[in-house]
């Protein structure tokens, strides 16, 4: 009787034990499922947090490129406009050094179309020729040309600048007072010319 009562008590103590020790494993079993949901969530949410961050860069990333582009764009825009701007004013300047030296020509060829026949070789006339040929190759070097002009045209207005001749035009009033005029050139009064395919000096004629 004695030795029942004694290992009751034993026996109790044990299976205490047992289920005080199976607590602490579910306890732990409950801990560690917590800690690798929590570490789960946790690199979730940081591979949230880089995709995201990634996501932000490139758009960055996208809006410097864009911008960079369109200053390249702007800065090659703005060189061709240079390089017109530089060649208009070439132009400009080219075509208003030419239109100082014609009416200098216009001067020899005053001069040299009145010299009588005999004295064209006289040195200081041959002189004066070789001279005004000087000049009229400075203006085809430089893409100016003559236009031709002869009498006997027909009066072209975005050509020829028509000038009055004081006795045609008495002769006219006098006599052919309803007759339309011919619209021909009488006669050139100044050789037009050209730059390329600009007319920079209209032919001055007489038109009859």
């Amino acid at each position: 009787m004695t030795d029942e009562k004694k290992i009751e008590p034993a026996c109790n103590a044990s299976h205490s034990d047992a289920g005080r020790g199976e607590i602490k494993d579910v306890k732990k079993s409950i801990f560690k499922k917590a800690v690798k949901k929590e570490s789960k969530e946790e690199e979730s949410s940081d591979a949230s947090s880089s995709a995201k961050a990634t996501a932000d860069e490139k758009a960055l990333a996208d809006t410097y490129l864009l911008g960079w582009r369109r200053c390249m764009a702007d800065f090659e825009n703005y060189k061709k406009r240079q390089q017109e701007n530089q060649k208009s004013l070439g132009e400009y300047v080219k075509e208003d050094f030419m239109l100082q030296i014609i009416p200098v020509i216009d001067n020899f060829h005053s001069a040299t179309e009145h010299i009588p026949e005999e004295q064209k070789n006289v040195p200081w006339v041959v002189g004066i020729i070789y001279i005004q040929k000087q000049l009229e190759d400075v203006l085809k070097e430089n893409g100016v040309t003559e236009m031709d002009v002869k009498v006997g045209d027909e009066f072209d207005p975005n050509l020829h600048e028509a000038v009055t001749d004081s006795k045609l035009r008495n002769v006219s009033e006098s006599t052919n007072n309803n007759e339309e005029l011919e619209n021909k050139i009488k006669k050139v009064v100044l050789r037009g010319y050209k730059l390329g395919g600009k007319v920079i000096r209209a032919a001055r004629v007489i038109v009859e």
